[in-house]
């Protein structure tokens, strides 16, 4: 099998999990849409059903296509094991719940993607575990509510969508101290740009639907660490049913062959068009850890090798109308709830990450209402830089 460090990423990113082709079996690897997987031998079906020896017997345990993805994403991100869930929010539920019981504690910041901290404020209180959100760039807070003991120290950088950084080392050695799990959220990074395994963390989780399928055709979501961990996700997800459908996995698998050329573009585009954004005159603040003014950029410039292909901005006046009338104006974005793909997205944080949450939960996690969340795609930057200019026009 290709190895996690013999070959450049590039190269890893094509033949991870798919080097092995026998002479006359498919060159791409097939989409496997049974349900069950057939045995004759009762002892070889016992040994597979119960994990003894490699095989499939059921597809919402496992499935060979399905497997492929999880092999393509460990490799990547150069961890032990990997399992893969039908969302990004079905891997960031599951790992919660298969490794946090009542009495637990989670430790984790105030700027999480709208649906985690929904599970942080409701969900994961029903059942017990309590939990304490920190400000998400004080370090020194986050370190002394993990000192007072917790199960899971969960981090997200960059943070979704007002693009905060938080020092993986720093944080994960306070949560190994301890003795907790450490949960990355690395969907905004991409194994491309961060490793938080190599950084420090238990955990790297990413919602495949964004950037490693590319193409916002394809649901899915991964996680990557230590077979233990790994084992225990497994053993939730598939009692909970929420597996990654083979055919979702087949076209996740074909986006992430172009990851590293699509991310090294979107790196290019997003850093440009922050530039251009930060001395346009209608814009009043921009977010992107790319820009040397970013509060987080020197973090970001010592544990990412890029910067990332999303960044936001809050226009002059900075009311929601106004906001409105510059997405409404936009050529070339989509204005949807999504991110990661070729082509540019815009939207605002009630229609995008934030919808789960009230204006008022919004406004106490800093995100205001006005903020531009901007996916930037692969498009040629300066017809991007144009359309943003004209849109901006009148701010």
């Amino acid at each position: 099998m290709i190895g996690d460090k013999d070959l450049g990423f590039e190269t890893r990113a094509v033949w991870a999990g798919e080097d092995r082709v026998s002479a006359g079996e498919a060159t791409q690897v097939p989409v496997v849409h049974s349900v069950a997987f057939a045995y004759d031998d009762l002892d070889e079906w016992l040994e597979v059903s119960l994990g003894n020896r490699p095989g499939h017997f059921y597809t919402r345990n496992t499935n060979p296509t399905v497997a492929v993805f999880e092999e393509k994403a460990r490799v990547l991100e150069g961890g032990e094991a990997a399992v893969s869930a039908a969302s990004g929010m079905g891997i960031i539920s599951g790992a919660l719940f298969a490794l946090l019981a009542s009495g637990d504690r989670v430790v984790s910041v105030k700027d999480t993607y709208g649906g985690t901290n929904r599970l942080f404020t409701e969900f994961l209180p029903r059942q017990g575990v309590g939990v304490t959100l920190c400000e998400t760039t004080d370090f020194a807070a986050i370190e002394a509510e993990v000192a007072k003991g917790c199960q899971v120290l969960y981090l997200e950088t960059p943070t979704n969508p007002t693009i905060k950084i938080l020092d993986l080392e720093r944080l994960a050695r306070a949560g190994r101290e301890a003795g907790a799990v450490v949960m990355v959220d690395n969907t905004f990074a991409t194994p491309v740009n961060q490793n938080p395994l190599a950084l420090g963390a238990d955990l790297a989780l990413h919602s495949a639907t964004k950037f490693l399928g590319g193409h916002a055709d394809a649901l899915g979501g991964v996680a990557v660490g230590s077979r233990d961990l790994i084992r225990k996700i497994y053993a939730y997800r598939e009692i909970a049913g929420g597996a990654l459908h083979p055919m979702s996995a087949y076209l996740l698998l074909r986006g992430m062959k172009t990851l590293h050329l699509r991310i090294e573009r979107q790196n290019a585009n997003a850093l440009a068009i922050a530039r251009f954004l930060e001395s346009h005159p209608g814009v009043e603040r921009v977010f992107y850890p790319g820009l040397e003014s970013h509060p987080g950029h020197d973090i970001a410039r010592r544990q990412m090798r890029g910067f990332g292909g999303i960044l936001s901005f809050v226009t002059k006046g900075g009311t929601l109308e106004d906001a409105g009338r510059v997405l409404s104006r936009l050529r070339l974005a989509r204005r949807a709830a999504n991110l990661g793909s070729v082509e540019t997205i815009a939207g605002i944080p009630a229609t995008t990450s934030h919808v789960e949450c009230t204006a008022e939960e919004r406004r106490a996690m800093g995100i205001p209402e006005s903020l531009i969340r901007y996916s930037v795609g692969i498009e040629n930057v300066e017809d991007l830089k144009a359309d943003l200019d004209q849109a901006l026009a009148g701010c």
